[in-house]
């Protein structure tokens, strides 16, 4: 299934209100990992209250330890820093990554910005190297964008 042939499934899924936001987090993961093969572990992390780093939100994939994420520290934390996508071609020639899995290859994450605040991100990794396009990112940014709409 393309991309862009996923969009109508992530906008029914935000429109469910029949299911609360973690819910409905939870499942846009779960669509994505089910549908893009090198999507391996798909999950959101959101600014954790007035406090300088992220929390793990709903997440579909192996266990993390990384709960918390410190602004700046990892991609996740430099996203958090910077307000701009990150796609990490190959995370092993990445100085700043945070080693989820000896399995990860690959990772790119793109922030969610409600009212111009960066308030969380998609995080995904793939056992791939080098998989994620452009195309992901603009698919991505609909994505947060779809999020962001029940965050507001």
């Amino acid at each position: 299934m393309s991309l862009d042939q996923l969009k109508p499934q992530i906008i029914t899924i935000i429109s469910d209100t029949n299911l609360s936001v973690d819910e409905r987090l939870l499942s846009i993961c779960e669509v994505l990992e089910s549908n893009i093969p090198y999507y391996n572990w798909v999950g959101f992390y959101f600014r954790n209250g007035e406090k300088e780093e992220l929390k793990l939100g709903p997440y579909v994939g192996a266990p993390t330890d990384h709960t918390i994420i410190p602004f700046g520290k990892g991609i996740c934390g430099q996203v958090a820093v910077s307000n701009q996508n990150f796609v990490v071609p190959d995370v092993s020639a990445q100085d700043n990554y945070i080693a989820c899995s000896i399995t990860v290859k690959a990772e790119i994450v793109v922030p969610i910005f409600v009212n111009g605040d960066n308030i969380g991100q998609i995080d995904i990794d793939s056992n791939t190297i080098d998989p994620f396009t452009e195309a992901d990112e603009r698919f991505l940014e609909f994505v947060c964008a779809q999020v962001a709409s029940i965050l507001s």
